[in-house]
């Protein structure tokens, strides 16, 4: 079984390699849109229904930094969504160490 750390860097590379979002493309992000969008992925359902209201209203989707075609949820894989957010917090601090 892989450690968390092993994951995240395996998620970061495939997001480099598979999606493009390269050291370069992410430096365009300076309003803090990764970390915004790994908190997104790292929220619990919980959380997601707690800032839902009772209509139904997916207020949880205004959270997200980037066009929906980007949000890609697995919530039925908890460990996923956290390499997710792993990633991009990962991504984040290399963008600020770069400036």
């Amino acid at each position: 079984m892989k450690t968390g750390i092993e994951l995240i860097a395996e998620e970061r590379q495939r997001q480099i390699e598979k999606e493009g979002w390269t050291a370069e493309h992410d430096a365009e992000h300076k309003e803090g849109e990764l970390a915004n969008a790994a908190a997104y992925y790292a929220m619990t359902e919980n959380m997601i229904d707690f800032i839902d209201d009772e209509w139904g209203n997916d207020m949880h989707l205004h959270i997200w930094p980037f066009e929906l075609k980007w949000l890609k949820r697995t919530p039925e894989n908890r460990v996923r969504e956290l390499q997710k957010a792993g990633a991009l917090i990962a991504a984040e601090i290399d963008r600020l160490n770069a400036l």
